[in-house]
């Protein structure tokens, strides 16, 4: 076989670059939403989808398609994921003054999503990453041929300049046109871009900070005068400037952000914020959970017993009550708090799986029954909640129903990313299954979409 030559060398580098990028690129685009630690919180994800309602409506975006996701980090921070998924880090949340602010951000998120930025920001990605990396290797490689290794590094170099100025002017184009959206859907929805222009103000007082003392937000979201110039003026020209979040919207946001605080704060920053003489529902929320932390719950439980007194509507009070006593041991007292708090909130599949949990660590046989019903009904509404999947194969196993329980681990591992695992217990799930159940047929298609070990 003949030798080749170094010009074909250098084709073969680059077509191997091309070949690999299309994956590089894929990667890169989908690592934020599954590399960072989420969260779920019934509560804060119903505040979410309904401030984001008035706002879908506006956009013309279907709701039923709009999914929220928490992440658990203080950056301030959010960003969109192609199937209209917005992720929102409880730092933003938490930092965030009103309602509007969070609103602002949000339709700045969709405007993202209905112009379709998703798809085009992919393609830009995948254009700067093939102009970078195709020169950084025909540096190297001209610097290995010619003996003159400096030359390849400026050829390199000056490829990553020449891809990093494409890719920042593709954002700084779609953040501008992400803000022109949103000022819009605020307009429609009679609500404030005040909240927009507070936000932007703060993340102007960063921009001279060095890059890792900046807020995410900011990193990957470039912010220019233009765009803080473009939306002070719309705030001074809208006939909604002054429009009030709904005092519904502000209500939510300050139990929100006393949630969040209660629960990700130590606790005693939390009740040195709120002193015990506020007997408002955000403090006493605040200060209920951050007892609860300290298993104080001598402190706790009649704190959740007032908010109870003050909203016997209100299912998220019941739920932390049920919270509480669960984690603290008292599963039978814990029990009635969460069968209340489904039945104020049918159909929530966060109430159904602690429930199911509670149903099935109190390992009484009658309630295996209600517990894998519970964990049904919440995965005929979220089928990708990996905790419910485990605790129906619990559930299973504990009625001697091996092959469904094999089947629950299966999708179990698919979620959490463990593939070689899925398949092996979809396999097996498979042997132990009547042939064409539903379950069966699903075990067949966790196999097919699966890789087989090697």
């Amino acid at each position: 076989m003949p030798r080749h030559t170094p010009f074909f060398n250098v084709i073969n580098m680059l077509a191997v670059t091309v070949w690999l990028i299309a994956g590089l690129v894929a990667g890169l685009s989908a690592l934020p939403a599954a590399a960072q630690p989420q969260i779920r919180d019934a509560e804060i994800e119903n505040i979410i989808r309904a401030y984001a309602a008035p706002l879908l409506n506006a956009a013309n975006l279907d709701p039923d398609a709009f999914n929220t996701h928490l992440i658990n980090s203080d950056d301030l921070n959010a960003f969109v994921a192609r199937g209209q998924r917005l992720f929102i880090t409880t730092g933003l949340l938490r930092r965030s003054a009103n309602a509007n602010q969070v609103l602002g951000v949000m339709a700045h998120e969709m405007g993202h999503i209905a112009g379709g930025h998703l798809a085009r920001l992919h393609d830009a990605m995948s254009t700067a990453g093939k102009t970078a990396l195709i020169t950084q290797l025909l540096g190297v490689a001209v610097g290995a041929l010619s003996g003159q290794p400096g030359a390849g590094v400026m050829i390199g170099g000056g490829g990553g300049a020449v891809a990093r100025r494409s890719l920042l002017n593709f954002s700084r184009s779609q953040e501008q046109a992400a803000d022109q959206a949103a000022v819009t859907y605020l307009d429609s929805a009679r609500l404030s871009t005040k909240g927009i222009l507070e936000f932007l103000t703060i993340l102007e007082q960063q921009e001279f900070l060095q890059s890792e003392r900046q807020d995410a937000y900011l990193r990957t979201h470039p912010l220019t005068r233009s765009r803080i110039a473009f939306v002070r003026g719309h705030v001074e020209r809208s006939p909604y400037s002054n429009n009030r979040a709904p005092e519904k919207f502000e209500q939510l946001h300050r139990r929100m952000v006393a949630k969040l605080d209660g629960f990700l704060a130590p606790p005693g920053n939390t009740l040195a914020k709120y002193k015990a003489d506020d007997g408002s529902v955000p403090a006493r929320y605040a200060r209920a959970i951050a007892y609860y932390r300290q298993a104080e719950l001598n402190e706790a439980l009649p704190l959740i017993a007032s908010l109870i007194a003050d909203e016997p509507a209100n299912p998220y009070f019941r739920e932390l009550r049920g919270q509480v006593l669960f984690e603290n041991g008292r599963l039978a007292e814990a029990m009635p708090s969460y069968e209340e708090a489904i039945r104020l909130l049918p159909e929530t599949p966060l109430l159904l799986t602690s429930l199911a949990h509670l149903q099935i660590e109190l390992n009484r046989p009658e309630l295996l029954p209600r517990a894998i019903d519970n964990v049904k009904r919440a995965l005929q509404v979220d089928p990708f909640y990996p905790l419910a999947w485990r605790l129906a194969a619990t559930a299973y196993g504990r009625r001697g129903e091996m092959g469904l329980s094999a089947w629950s681990l299966a999708e179990y591992n698919l979620l959490v990313g463990r593939e070689r695992d899925a398949r092996a217990l979809a396999e097996k799930a498979a042997r132990l299954l009547k042939r064409g159940s539903p379950s069966w047929l699903r075990a067949q298609d966790i196999i097919s979409g699966t890789k087989k070990p090697l």
